[in-house]
């Protein structure tokens, strides 16, 4: 399906009154992948063992995820690797209550350190949060401000950080950083591509369309921030970057006469910047 039939789609589907677990069922609109346990362990042990080049994390390090998607396994496997509290932050209850794959998940890591824990039958999701010490935030980036100053020695998030509405990015940053201990780390892998093709078709748009509610509202909107503007916000924020990698295209995979005046403009070396992963340290 072309990336204009896509996004045509979306805007039509978006708008019929289902609910968010009846599309994820059908596979329309998914957070991603994080409820598959084997998917879940994969994403915490790429950001924890980035973070261990430059940081010895201690048994009982509190920790915090940006977008946990549609579960919360990750804070589980959090759990498995010392962490005493995990803050799961999304921008909606998105996480779901099956049994199966937090079970599957506990005899996955019980080999990585997590005490062997069986969960009840009948337990709900705010059961499984207080067994394994996590607190699940789904007001957006400011629910943050329930975290306490200073108090996350880890975090990380995973192609989340370019859902995050442009005029609210560094707002949430900075809150990022107040509750970061100082010297703690972030490890982010951000995906710049659009979310409708895996090219730069967002980058058609004009400021005023994209940035409007309606878009913003349709199932795949992105922020549109190139690395070097994301990497300004970290550092207005008070991180300092300890590792940058990109992976780029080889060529533009949207031709640039079709892009909107602004990004028309903008250096090769912004336009082919994919994805890119990220460490930061607060200072």
């Amino acid at each position: 399906m072309p990336w204009w039939a896509k996004i045509g789609a979306k805007v039509v589907l978006s708008r019929v009154p289902v609910p968010y677990g009846v599309w994820r069922r059908l596979g329309i609109f998914r957070h991603g992948d994080m409820g598959r346990p084997e998917h879940a362990v994969k994403v915490f042990e790429t950001h924890y063992r980035r973070a261990l080049r430059y940081v010895a994390l201690q048994p009982g390090f509190v920790a915090l995820e940006l977008g946990p998607g549609d579960s919360l396994l990750s804070g589980l496997v959090a759990r498995s690797r010392g962490a005493s509290r995990t803050y799961l932050v999304d921008t909606g209850a998105f996480a779901a209550c099956g049994l199966r794959p937090y079970r599957e998940l506990i005899r996955m890591v019980n080999g990585c350190g997590c005490a062997p824990q069986e969960i009840p039958d009948g337990a709900d999701l705010d059961a499984i949060a207080r067994m394994f010490h996590i607190t699940y935030l789904t007001g957006g980036a400011t629910s943050l401000a329930a975290v306490p100053d200073e108090s996350i020695d880890f975090a990380w998030s995973h192609v989340v950080l370019e859902h995050i509405r442009r005029r609210e990015f560094e707002p949430c940053m900075l809150e990022l950083r107040r509750v970061m201990r100082k010297g703690a780390i972030c490890s982010h892998t951000v995906d710049l591509r659009d979310h409708v093709g895996g090219a730069i078709n967002s980058l058609r748009f004009s400021e005023r369309v994209w940035e409007s509610e309606f878009i913003a509202r349709s199932g795949f909107y992105t922020n549109r921030l190139r690395r070097s503007e994301i990497l300004k916000v970290f550092a207005a924020a008070g991180f300092q970057p300890l590792m940058v990698e990109p992976v780029s295209w080889q060529s533009l995979p949207t031709p640039r006469r079709s892009l909107a005046v602004a990004f028309r403009e903008m250096h090769d070396d912004e336009l082919l910047v994919a994805q890119f992963d990220v460490v930061l340290r607060a200072g």
